[in-house]
């Protein structure tokens, strides 16, 4: 049986092809998941749609669109599902590999998808002037995904190109695949829980991006994975098939690495950046100059400039971690032909996301840092070296992973530490072990609408003039907040109630956010 179906699906690679009458079932009633059965519904397939809860909006638009729905506890397999018996299920990227469900069906043989793989085979549906579809390049990494999304699909846009940030960054890459006006590139932001799922492929026309990066890699959703192996092997998966670029961190081995290991097509190259001085297939900083060594016919004695550490200041651009991250997204801008002085037009224009090292309020001498979205150890890492000394807010859902070695390498360097969360006795004993002299404050206030006003106390009796206060949890927010956004609002929030300037609510129209993969 599994075989037949698998034969089915080798044939549906295309939107034109003969969908219809395929049983379909999609895992999870999420963004992701509705745009999977909205597709799958308009291609002809009959879909049944499995979730534990129902979006009251999704659950009314089911009917609407053509889709069924099994709504119940997901512990063990439906029987709603066991008589569908699909020929292909495509999943949420919640539902991690020993969930009961996804090994009901790996026992089963039948395909298991994510929506980044149905979207590739569907990609045909709006093609450009010349009949081929938009390219695709691909951002994952276990910090800065967001960031460097956005600012790859600003400079294609500067470059003239109609672009779009698409995937894990919140909107679902179906629907950009699906949009009418069509796009020459989308740039879609991976998750480690989707590129599992790409993993899993062995398509006649499997995703071959135009370039790929994977930014970097340390230990982080290791609840989901099972084991750092695990999550560096779903990583790795970004690389596949790679046509044009594969950019890679030449200060993180395990990035270059995954190039060297990965299947791609021939003629692809291997494109390193870094902080330090660039090699002729590189990109990297010169006396304060940002250059690509790559994308250049002399490469070998020359250099092109993007632009300056100096101007990136004056934007808020210049902390290192950002800094990388902007040279990994012009040298993927730049595969694609954008010229360097796009590149550097689009960096005149571009903020970082809200909770991304937002400086939220200067009071009284001290400045109030939001970087909430650093929700695992090696973001807030890279938030302590732009602010060393800091009055460090940390804590929350640790995800299976030791913040001992952050404490350890960043810990003895800050004022003070106020810790949150539902986990604090690894944090705080980390910090009797590794920074024994650093002053530990733990927040023990448990409701949500508390916290973060406890928290602005503390660190105002600490913080001095001069001084930084700085949220950066290196953990998931889920133990006390809706999520990152939800707990950076309620920091800024109670910053400026305490400065006397009330929370005017400037944050409200944060988009839906994950803490994420």
């Amino acid at each position: 049986m599994a075989h037949a179906h698998m034969s089915r699906l080798d044939e549906l690679t295309s939107w034109h092809a003969d969908w219809k009458g395929l049983r379909a079932a999609v895992l999870g009633m999420s963004v992701t998941g509705f745009s999977v059965a909205d597709t799958l519904a308009e291609l002809g397939a009959d879909v049944l749609v499995v979730s534990e809860s129902a979006d009251e909006e999704y659950a009314r638009l089911l009917p609407v669109i053509g889709a069924r729905s099994s709504i119940g506890p997901l512990d063990q397999v439906p029987a709603d599902l066991v008589d569908f018996d699909p020929e292909v299920i495509v999943a949420s990227p919640g539902f991690a590999p020993r969930h009961p469900v996804i090994s009901w069906a790996q026992e089963r043989g039948i395909a298991l998808w994510g929506d980044i793989e149905l979207a590739w085979r569907v990609r045909d549906k709006v093609v450009r002037p010349d009949g081929t579809p938009a390219d695709w390049v691909l951002v994952t990494g276990t910090n800065g995904k967001t960031t460097t999304t956005r600012l790859t699909a600003t400079m294609l846009v500067a470059g003239g190109l109609r672009a779009a940030p698409v995937g894990n960054i919140g909107t679902p890459v179906l629907d950009a695949v699906r949009d009418p006006s069509g796009f020459d590139a989308l740039v879609v932001e991976l998750s480690s829980h989707q590129l599992w799922y790409l993993g899993l492929q062995s398509s006649p026309d499997p995703v071959s991006p135009h370039a790929a990066v994977c930014l970097n890699l340390a230990d982080d959703h290791l609840e989901w994975h099972g084991s750092v192996e695990s999550y560096r092997d779903a990583k790795a998966h970004v690389y596949d098939n790679t046509r044009v670029a594969c950019v890679y961190n030449k200060a993180d081995e395990a990035t270059r690495r995954m190039v060297e290991d990965a299947d791609v097509v021939e003629g692809a190259r291997a494109i390193g950046f870094d902080l330090g001085v660039p090699g002729p297939s590189d990109l990297g900083v010169i006396e304060g100059i940002l250059v690509d060594r790559a994308f250049l016919e002399d490469r070998r004695t020359s250099a092109l400039e993007l632009t300056t550490v100096a101007e990136l200041a004056e934007q808020g651009l210049s902390a290192p971690h950002v800094v990388a991250n902007i040279l990994a997204a012009a040298a993927l801008a730049r595969s694609l032909d954008v010229p360097p002085s796009a590149v550097r037009d689009a960096l005149r224009t571009f903020r970082l996301d809200p909770h991304r090292i937002e400086v939220v309020s200067v009071a009284g001498g001290v400045t109030w840092v939001d970087d909430s979205k650093a929700t695992n150890p090696h973001a807030a890492a890279s938030s302590l070296a732009a602010y060393p000394g800091a009055v460090w807010i940390v804590g929350g859902l640790l995800k299976g992973v030791d913040v001992s070695t952050l404490v350890a390498e960043r810990g003895a360097s800050v004022k003070a530490a106020i810790v949150i969360g539902t986990e604090r006795t690894d944090v705080v004993s980390a910090f009797a072990r590794h920074a024994p002299d650093v002053p530990v404050i733990e927040v023990d206030d448990t409701e949500t609408e508390d916290v973060m006003a406890r928290v602005v106390e503390l660190a105002a009796e600490v913080a001095q003039d001069g001084d930084v206060v700085l949220l950066a949890p290196a953990a998931a927010s889920f133990d006390q907040f809706a999520s990152y956004a939800d707990r950076g609002r309620r920091f800024a929030e109670a910053v400026k109630t305490m400065a006397g300037t009330g929370g005017d609510g400037e944050h409200d129209a944060d988009p839906p956010s994950r803490d994420g993969a």
